[in-house]
C-alpha cells in the first residue's frame, strides 16, 4: 500500500518494471494562492488518490505525482494583497495545501512545487526543442496596460463583461469566463478594468512568443483520435476537446510580461517569463524529476507506461490540446496521456464553491468539524460530479452518513464481529469457527455467487475510472451481507444448527474482509480500523490477481482461517444529529469574510458582557474597583505582549538548547531573553528580526542568566516543529499587540500563583490561515495581524 499523505516517505523511488502494468498518475496541480475547498479536492487530488490506491491494491506498479502550481498572475496578485513576496505566498500556501491533503489521507508518491530549479531546467529544455524544431513564432500583440499600476496586465488581472453572445457575465477574467467557460484574450473583454486598482486599462503593443498549434494540428488530431478511444476518455473531456478543434486551432502565446515565473532563455525575451499554462503541465515532469533522477523512464517510455490524468472540466483543453502539442513538438518520445478523468463542478448548498470569494467548506474547515476523514471522503466520492454538476448539502451529508455508513456498512460489520466476539455459549469467544466438511448451505452459495459478480463489476468500473460506480458496487455487498444475516437468522442457528451457523459466520467475516479491501481506496482509515478489529496486518489489504485475491472473493468462507482470533469490535461510525447539522449550516453560511465578521462581532459582544459582569455585583449596583486590587477576571488584556526587535542572539554559554537574545521592546534599554529554540531555528535566522514578546512574566533565572521576557512561538502537536510568531514587518517596535474586543491595561507583573498566563495560553494558537489568535481573535498590531510561517492549528506559547 502507498503511504498516507506525502512525499519523502518512500525510501527507494519506483521505476517502470518490464512485464508489469506501469501506471503514472497525476492530478491537476492546485493553485497555491488560497486554501483548497471541497470542490477542488474532489475535482483532482482525491479522485486521483482513489485510483492510485486501487492500482496499488491490484499490485500494479503505480506512482502518483502532484504538487502546487506556483507561478503566474494569481500569485503576484495575492502577494500584493498580503504585502509580501510571491515566494512568501507560495511557501505559506504550499504548507497549508500539504497539511490539508495529509489530513485527507492523500497518498502522493511525490508532492512537489513548480517553483523548483528542476521546473526551470525541464521547462527551458522543452522550450529550446520547440525553438529548434521551428514550432515557435514571434509576434507583436496588443495587451492591456494600466497607467495607474504602471504595468502590463496579465490575463487574470483584467476583468470585464464576457463578449460571448448570451453570456455577458460581468466578472469574466482576461483568460477565461468562469460562467460560460469560454477561453478569452483580455482585449476581447467589454468594459475591461484593472483588477488591482479598478482603472480602465489602455492597449499597448508588446512582443511575445507563440506556439504554432495550427502546424501541429495533424499530429495532435491523430493522437486524440486514437487515445480518446484506447484510453476511454470521459464524455465531457471528448466534448471539450472537440469544441476546441471545431473552432480551429490558433497560435497560442507562451510568454507573459511578469517577473514571477520561469525565465525565457532567449535574448530578445529575457525580460519575460513563460505563461503559466505553458509551464504548469510541465510541472508533472519536473516534480517526477524531484522524485527520481531516472524520471525519463516514466515520461519518455510510452511503450511501457500508461499516463492517467485527473482534473476539473475547466482544465481539459490544456491537457488534451496544449500539453500534448508541446510534447509532440519536441520530436521526442514522450509518454502522452492515455486516460483523462474529468469532473464537473461540485456546488455548495445554494451556490458555487469559490476560492476567490471564500464561499463553501474548505479543507481546513472539514478537519475542524470533527467529522472523521473517512466520512468526508465517502460523501465527496458518492457525490463525485462525473457527468454533471452535483450539490453539497449538509442534510445530504447527514443522510449518507446515518443511512449508508452507520446503518448499512457499520451495522453489518459490527453485528458480525460482535457476535463472533461473544463468549462461548453465546458466540465464538473471538475465534473464527471451523466449518464441518459435509456442511453445505444453499443460501451461502447463492450469496457467494452474487458477491463474485459484484467484485467483477467493481473491478470493471475501477479499471474504467468510474469511481462513483465502483463505490456504489462495493457498498451493495454490505447490503447483501445485511440481507444474508437476516435471512439466515444466525441467532437461531446458533442454538438449533451449529454447523450451519459456523458457515454463516465464517462467510460473514469473509465479507467484512472483502469490504475492507474494496473500500480501502475510498476510505483508507476505515479499512485500517476494520483490519485492526479483524486482528490482521494492513499488508493483507490486497486485490491482486497473482495472489488469487479476486478469485477468493467467490468463496468468502475461505478468506479468514479457522482458529484465527479477531480483535475487539468497536462501532465504526457515529450518528450525525439534526442540531449538529443546523450548527454547521449556520457556521459555514456566507463567505469566509462574513464568517470572520460574525466571529469579530461575537467577540466584541462577549467582551462587552464581560465588562458589564466586571463592574456589577449581584445587587445591581456598579462600583469602582480599588486601584491596588488585582483583577479577578482572567482576560487576555492582562498580557503585555509587544512588538520586539532582536538586536543580537547567541548560544547560551551553559545550555546547548538555549539562545540568549537582546530584544528592543521600546524601553530604551533592551531586555535579555532566554529561549529554547536552538533545535528549531538556526542562529542566523534569529538575528535582527521582529518578534512578539510577552513582557510581564515574572523574570526567571535560566541556567545562570535572568530572562526578562518570553518570545512567543508556535509548535505543532508533537512538538517536532517550532516557528516564531511574527508581527508585520512595518509594525512599530514597542507597540502593544492587541485583541479586538478586549480592552484594559496589562498587569505590571503577572502573579504566577494566579496562573494567569497558564489559563490564557491554552487558547493561543495559529489558525488554518496561519494567523496567530486568542480563541478566534487575531493578535493585532497597527500594521496588521501577527502570523506564523507554516504551522496550521499550532499551539502558541
Amino acid at each position: 500500500m502507498g503511504d498516507v499523505s506525502n512525499s519523502g516517505d518512500q525510501k527507494v523511488p519506483k521505476l517502470p518494471i518490464p512485464g508489469r502494468r506501469n501506471i503514472l498518475i497525476t492530478s491537476a496541480l492546485p493553485y497555491v494562492n488560497n486554501v483548497p475547498h471541497l470542490g477542488n479536492i474532489i475535482g483532482c487530488v482525491l479522485s486521483a488518490d482513489v485510483f492510485a490506491r486501487y492500482c496499488r491494491l491490484r499490485d500494479y506498479n503505480a506512482i502518483y505525482i502532484c504538487g502546487t502550481d506556483e507561478y503566474g498572475t494569481a500569485t503576484e496578485t495575492k502577494a500584493m494583497e498580503e504585502k509580501c513576496s510571491p515566494k512568501e505566498i507560495c511557501d505559506k500556501y504550499y504548507a497549508i495545501h500539504r497539511e490539508v491533503y495529509k489530513w485527507f489521507n492523500i497518498s502522493f508518491d511525490e508532492f512537489g512545487r513548480t517553483s523548483s530549479p528542476q521546473q526551470t531546467e525541464v521547462c527551458q529544455a522543452i522550450f529550446k526543442k520547440l525553438l529548434e524544431n521551428n514550432w515557435l513564432s514571434e509576434n507583436t500583440m496588443q495587451q492591456l496596460y494600466c497607467d495607474t499600476c504602471k504595468r502590463f496586465l496579465a490575463d487574470r488581472l483584467v476583468e470585464g463583461f464576457c463578449p460571448t453572445p448570451g453570456c455577458g457575465y460581468d466578472s469574466a477574467r482576461g483568460d477565461q469566463c468562469e460562467k460560460c467557460g469560454k477561453l478569452l484574450n483580455p482585449t476581447e473583454l467589454q468594459d475591461p478594468r484593472c483588477k488591482v486598482c479598478g482603472t480602465p486599462p489602455r492597449i499597448r503593443d508588446t512582443n511575445h512568443l507563440f506556439l504554432e498549434l495550427p502546424l501541429l494540428k495533424d499530429r495532435l488530431e491523430e493522437y486524440i483520435k486514437k487515445m480518446s478511444v484506447d484510453g476511454l476518455w470521459s464524455q465531457n473531456a471528448i466534448q471539450s476537446t472537440n469544441a476546441w478543434l471545431k473552432e480551429g486551432l490558433k497560435q497560442r502565446c507562451i510568454t507573459r510580461d511578469l517577473k514571477w515565473g520561469v525565465p525565457v532563455p532567449h535574448e530578445k525575451f529575457s525580460d519575460k517569463v513563460f505563461y503559466v499554462w505553458f509551464d504548469a503541465p510541465i510541472g508533472y515532469v519536473s516534480i517526477t524529476s524531484c522524485y527520481t533522477s531516472d524520471w525519463e523512464k516514466w515520461w519518455k517510455n510510452p511503450e511501457n507506461v500508461e499516463l492517467y490524468q485527473f482534473m476539473g472540466k475547466d482544465n481539459v483543453p490544456f491537457h488534451t490540446v496544449m500539453f500534448p502539442s508541446t510534447l509532440l513538438g519536441t520530436g521526442e518520445n514522450w509518454t502522452l496521456m492515455k486516460t483523462i478523468s474529468v469532473t464537473e463542478y461540485l456546488n455548495y448548498e445554494a451556490g458555487k464553491f469559490s476560492k476567490s470569494k471564500g464561499i463553501g467548506v474548505f479543507g481546513n474547515d472539514a478537519k475542524d468539524t470533527n467529522i472523521p476523514v473517512e466520512v468526508w471522503r465517502y460523501y465527496l466520492l458518492t457525490n463525485r460530479p462525473e457527468v454533471s454538476d452535483t450539490l453539497f448539502t449538509w442534510a445530504d451529508l447527514q443522510a449518507k452518513l446515518n443511512s449508508e455508513l452507520l446503518n448499512n456498512l457499520g451495522n453489518f460489520i459490527n453485528r458480525v464481529l460482535s457476535f463472533v466476539a461473544k463468549p462461548s455459549g453465546q458466540g465464538y469467544g473471538s475465534i473464527i469457527p471451523d466449518i464441518p466438511h459435509d456442511a453445505s448451505d444453499p443460501l451461502t452459495e447463492k450469496l457467494a455467487e452474487k458477491v463474485g459478480q459484484h467484485v467483477e463489476q467493481y473491478v470493471e468500473a475501477m479499471e474504467k475510472v468510474k469511481l462513483k460506480q465502483g463505490l456504489k458496487t462495493a457498498m451493495s455487498i454490505s447490503s447483501e451481507g445485511n440481507a444474508y444475516l437476516q435471512e439466515s437468522q444466525f441467532w437461531k442457528l446458533y442454538k438449533e444448527d451449529q454447523p450451519r451457523c459456523c458457515v454463516v459466520m465464517k462467510t460473514s467475516v469473509g465479507l467484512v474482509h472483502i469490504l475492507a479491501c474494496l473500500l480501502e481506496p475510498f476510505m483508507p482509515s476505515f479499512s485500517l480500523e476494520v483490519f485492526k478489529q479483524l486482528n490482521l496486518p494492513p499488508s493483507q489489504l490486497s486485490l491482486s490477481d497473482e495472489k488469487g485475491d479476486i478469485d477468493r472473493t467467490r468463496r468468502p468462507w475461505e478468506i479468514i482461517p479457522s482458529g484465527h482470533k479477531i480483535g475487539k469490535p468497536e462501532p465504526l461510525f457515529k450518528e450525525l444529529k439534526d442540531d449538529e447539522v443546523e450548527a454547521f449550516r449556520a457556521k459555514f453560511a456566507g463567505s469566509q469574510a462574513d464568517r470572520i465578521e460574525r466571529a469579530e462581532a461575537e467577540a466584541v459582544k462577549v467582551a462587552e458582557q464581560l465588562k458589564k459582569t466586571k463592574v456589577s455585583d449581584n445587587t445591581g449596583k456598579k462600583h469602582k474597583s480599588k486601584p491596588a486590587a488585582e483583577p479577578s477576571e482572567i482576560s487576555i488584556s492582562r498580557l503585555d505582549i509587544r512588538v520586539g526587535q532582536i538586536i543580537k542572539a547567541q548560544k547560551h554559554p551553559d545550555a546547548d538548547s538555549l539562545y540568549v537574545e537582546e530584544i528592543d521592546v521600546g524601553e530604551g534599554q533592551p531586555r535579555t531573553v532566554v529561549s529554547g529554540l536552538v533545535k528549531f531555528i538556526p542562529l542566523e535566522e534569529m538575528q535582527n528580526r521582529k518578534v512578539c514578546v510577552l513582557c510581564n512574566l515574572k523574570p526567571a533565572n535560566m541556567r545562570g542568566i535572568k530572562s526578562q521576557a518570553m518570545v512567543l512561538a508556535a509548535s505543532n502537536s508533537d512538538y517536532t516543529m517550532v516557528e516564531l510568531v511574527e508581527p508585520p514587518k512595518s509594525a512599530n517596535v514597542g507597540e502593544r499587540v492587541t485583541f479586538p474586543g478586549f480592552t484594559g491595561e496589562p498587569d505590571e507583573v503577572l502573579n504566577p500563583k494566579k496562573k494567569v498566563w497558564e489559563t490564557l495560553q491554552v487558547d493561543l494558537h495559529s489558525n488554518a490561515e496561519l494567523i496567530a489568535c486568542y480563541k478566534d481573535i487575531p493578535l493585532t498590531t497597527s500594521a496588521g495581524v501577527c502570523t506564523v510561517a507554516s504551522i496550521c492549528n499550532g499551539s502558541i506559547r
